[in-house]
């Protein structure tokens, strides 16, 4: 495992100084969404250009830091096509631009069919279901293209919502470029978390193959909600999913969620305990 974080977790500094602080911090691997680290100079669409591609290569490369996963959490599912022509045109932009940064996926999550991209029932019909994958199939032929993974994050509450509409999804588009970002807490909800361990069984039986990096955190129950927090510091037992990763995906990059930076430190070294002991 190349053990790394998500970077918007991180101490706020100019990018340059904050990846700088990623690598002393021991992260070997980080979560880059470009708007949410950078603020000192655009990331529009038009400003992915091959040199600022190559500059933030640079960057990581002089500090020993992966870039794991080029962030880019949009609603392929949005019934607006103007906003869902536009999303189409930032995936596209992060397609290209992760060509020219070499970094392991673009990943994203799978929406909502409503624009406000929110949780309803209509997330978990049929009908939701293939309109994702009807709009993310050409996004995927341009992966193709540009030569990079594209990587979907099953999450509860999104439209592919379990390990068996993930399968689904990768069935139906048939594509080595279409891979998965394996976020097991993601999968869980109030309403299933106490089956967790099945869940994640499911999951890797029928994902396994297919997943290319992995999300860690750790959840309570608070109020009759599932809460997100850094690994550690909830209910998770990690020992089948780091099993998993010591056993069949040598090297994989797993980056760190919902830490803060007064705890990055206390998790890191938390999973990591974990990870030789399984």
């Amino acid at each position: 495992m190349q053990l790394g974080i998500r970077l918007h977790d991180t101490t706020k500094l100019p990018f340059a100084e904050r990846i700088a602080d990623v690598r002393r911090l021991g992260f070997e691997c980080g979560h880059l969404a470009l708007a949410k680290v950078i603020d000192e100079f655009p990331t529009t669409d038009e400003a992915l250009t091959p040199g600022l591609a190559m500059y933030i290569k640079n960057v990581f490369a002089k500090n020993n830091v992966d870039i794991a996963v080029l962030g880019c959490y949009l609603n392929l599912a949005n019934p607006n096509k103007e906003q869902l022509e536009k999303t189409v045109h930032r995936y596209m932009a992060h397609i290209r631009f992760a060509s020219w940064l070499g970094c392991g996926v673009v990943g994203t999550e799978t929406g909502a069919p409503n624009e406000t991209y929110t949780f309803t029932p209509e997330c978990h019909t049929e009908e939701a279901l293939q309109l994702f994958i009807n709009n993310v199939r050409p996004v995927v032929r341009y992966a193709e293209q540009m030569g990079v993974v594209f990587a979907i994050e099953p999450v509860y509450r999104h439209i592919v919502c379990n390990p068996e509409r993930a399968r689904r999804v990768l069935d139906e588009i048939g594509s080595p470029n279409l891979q998965i970002i394996f976020d097991p807490v993601n999968l869980l909800d109030i309403s299933n978390y106490q089956d967790r361990e099945a869940i994640f069984a499911q999951a890797i039986d029928l994902l396994g193959p297919d997943i290319a990096m992995v999300h860690l955190k750790d959840f309570v129950v608070k109020d009759g909600k599932l809460n997100s927090l850094g690994c550690g510091l909830g209910e998770m037992d990690y020992t089948q999913v780091l099993k998993f990763m010591k056993e069949r995906k040598p090297y994989i990059h797993a980056t760190l969620e919902d830490t803060r930076p007064e705890n990055n430190q206390q998790v890191k070294d938390f999973i990591l305990k974990k990870y030789a002991e399984v």
